[in-house]
């Protein structure tokens, strides 16, 4: 999308053009372009709520180090700030991820012990959660230790996936905090718990979207609304970070959106991949076939998700990157970094400084650099 596009884009909030979305109360959503540890932080604090007790930050740990996971090194300072801990579930479709033991390793060696206590929620079991939308799950299987926690931060890396069409936010919440059976139940709109029936759909692909917007809800509810949703627009793969050899993104980065409201924000990052103007190597054409082609529907999760009240279509998207009006509004590009490591994967995005980097080879602004 060219700048002033953008930057108008940003100005009319992103409203939807649906007709029925004008009559409702917009959310606020807040958006970055800096994709740094530090924005990361800036967003979380624009928000205004502060994590209080018991903290869990769910992210996904990727199905190896080639996925398009969240970093530990981008997400260590929003931990540190809110003291929390980081949370995840066992996966239902086998890999590396399935078991607690291979799981518990797969985290060691991507990092995240590093910098922070790890907890894989269902390592002692799940527990049934109410489910407020009973249309096709009765309860919500999810890890026990949800228990242990008095708030969720809900850290998502926004991409395609290849059943659901795309993985944010409400994915992250209802998929990802689910245990094995769980996730089956999720999967099949209430018909299997076996694992071994997670790729059966008997109800089609708008009652799993369904399923995974009635779970999402039970989570939210669960901690009486004490959540925070951050999604980060990076690596924009049309394969899920459960993909351990994800397609390489053909879209450009766009920046992290935060809200308090999951659909509103789930909503605001799909109009910037369905709104976004391509470009040649800014290709947005094969995120929005992921979403919604071969019958994937996927905008449909967060239509269903607003019918049963865990959000709104509308928002407002609030720019934190905005100028002060004592601020100067030149910006020197060439000031800012992009920054891969050597397999590739992108850790920066118009970063203004290096610090957050550990010492190491990168490649920086298209040159390899040795970090001291």
């Amino acid at each position: 999308m060219k700048k002033g596009l953008f930057i108008a884009f940003l100005a009319l909030g992103l409203w939807s053009a649906k007709a029925q979305e004008q009559t409702e109360t917009a959310s606020k959503v807040f958006f970055t372009q800096e994709i740094t540890p530090e924005s990361l932080v800036k967003i979380y604090k624009a928000l205004g709520v502060e994590a209080t007790g018991r903290v869990a930050v769910k992210i996904s740990t990727g199905e190896s180090s080639q996925s398009n996971h969240l970093r530990p090194e981008f997400i260590k300072n929003l931990v540190d700030e809110v003291k929390g801990t980081i949370v995840e579930c066992n996966t239902a479709y086998g890999g590396n991820r399935s078991s607690t033991e291979s799981h518990l390793r797969a985290i060691e060696e991507r990092g995240y012990n590093a910098i922070a206590t790890v907890d894989l929620m269902d390592s002692e079991g799940a527990t049934d959660i109410p489910v407020s939308d009973t249309k096709w799950l009765q309860f919500n299987r999810v890890g026990s230790h949800i228990a242990n926690y008095d708030f969720l931060i809900n850290l998502a890396h926004f991409k395609g996936h290849a059943m659901a069409g795309f993985g944010g936010v409400l994915k992250n919440q209802s998929i990802g905090m689910a245990s094995p059976e769980g996730k089956t139940l999720i999967h099949t709109a209430g018909m299997y718990s076996s694992p071994s029936q997670v790729f059966n759909t008997p109800n089609g692909q708008n009652a799993f979207l369904e399923s995974m917007a009635a779970a999402a809800k039970s989570v939210h509810d669960y901690y009486h609304g004490h959540v925070i949703y951050i999604d980060v627009m990076n690596n924009l793969s049309v394969d899920c970070d459960c993909d351990g050899h994800p397609s390489a993104p053909q879209m450009r980065d766009i920046g992290i959106l935060a809200s308090l409201d999951p659909v509103a924000l789930d909503n605001a990052c799909l109009d910037l991949v369905f709104d976004h103007e391509s470009t040649p190597g800014d290709n947005a054409t094969p995120l929005q076939e992921r979403i919604n082609g071969n019958g994937r529907n996927g905008r449909h999760i967060v239509n269903y998700a607003a019918q049963i009240g865990l959000g709104s279509l509308a928002y407002e998207l609030i720019d934190i990157d905005e100028p002060s009006s004592t601020e100067s509004v030149t910006t020197d590009n060439a000031l800012r970094y992009n920054v891969y490591n050597l397999e590739g994967v992108k850790l920066l995005t118009n970063a203004r400084s290096l610090k957050s980097l550990s010492s190491g080879i990168y490649i920086v602004n298209g040159k390899k650099t040795v970090i001291k």
